[in-house]
């Protein structure tokens, strides 16, 4: 198996109106609106090309589970971020680029990744 890319991403969430406008009016994420009438609340998200899935569940304990999102300025986002009041960890060199981590209302680790030129 070969895959194309992924899809999509799914994270539990105990509150998903609280995690909904942190992801779109924090992160800038747009809510999709053709997710199914499932039996359990949610949302889903555009991630710049992939998708973020709300899941209304319990949010598993933290053993270093993430997933990054882009960005072409880090400092800048920090910068945005912690206007906002958003505790976000000071950029970091890894590799050729560079990181900084959030969590989401739900305790869901956050990167920013700034790729490296």
């Amino acid at each position: 198996m070969r895959p194309d890319g992924l899809h999509h991403v799914s994270l539990n969430v105990r509150d998903v109106p609280a995690a909904l406008d942190f992801y779109t009016r924090v992160l800038g994420l747009t809510q999709r609106t053709d997710r199914p009438d499932f039996s359990f609340g949610g949302a889903w998200l555009d991630a710049g090309g992939q998708q973020i899935h709300l899941i209304d569940a319990d949010v598993p304990r933290s053993l270093g589970q993430h997933f990054a999102l882009a960005v072409s300025d880090l400092d800048a986002a920090v910068t945005d971020l912690r206007a906002l009041g958003i505790s976000v960890t000071d950029p970091v060199k890894v590799g050729t680029g560079r990181q900084s981590f959030l969590a989401d209302p739900a305790g869901n680790r956050v990167e920013l990744q700034e790729p490296g030129h």
